[in-house]
């Protein structure tokens, strides 16, 4: 059974910085891409940053030269470095990950999700 455990988040103020981990429990299978959403109150969930197995990123424009993603295969954890945050960027912070067991189909994991609050 594969389990995103999340940690990182907290209240922070606007320009500063947090980092978010998601660390992906359990063996036998791999992890295709990784990423974080989020979802502010009243809006639906948004994808924020992706990165495959290979390292290759892609982010939200509202996060561009702010947030990095990265990722361990070795310990099968996804960061997310966020700078200079916004109140904007006010919301529950959820890990994906794409599992691919040995036999079967590629599924979507979710962690239970982080909140992140921006606010002087």
């Amino acid at each position: 059974q594969v389990q995103l455990v999340e940690s990182g988040g907290g209240l922070v103020q606007p320009g500063g910085s947090l980092r978010l981990s998601c660390a992906a429990s359990g063996s036998g299978f791999n992890i295709n891409a990784m990423g974080w959403y989020r979802q502010a109150p009243g809006k639906q969930r948004e994808l924020v940053a992706a990165i495959t197995s290979g390292g290759s990123t892609m982010y939200a424009d509202s996060v561009k030269g702010r947030f990095t993603i990265s990722r361990d295969n070795a310990k099968n954890t996804v960061y997310l470095q966020m700078n200079s945050l916004k109140p904007e960027d006010t919301a529950v912070y959820y890990c994906n990950a794409e599992i691919q067991p040995p036999l079967g189909p590629e599924t979507d994991y979710w962690g239970q999700g982080t909140q992140v609050t921006v606010s002087s």
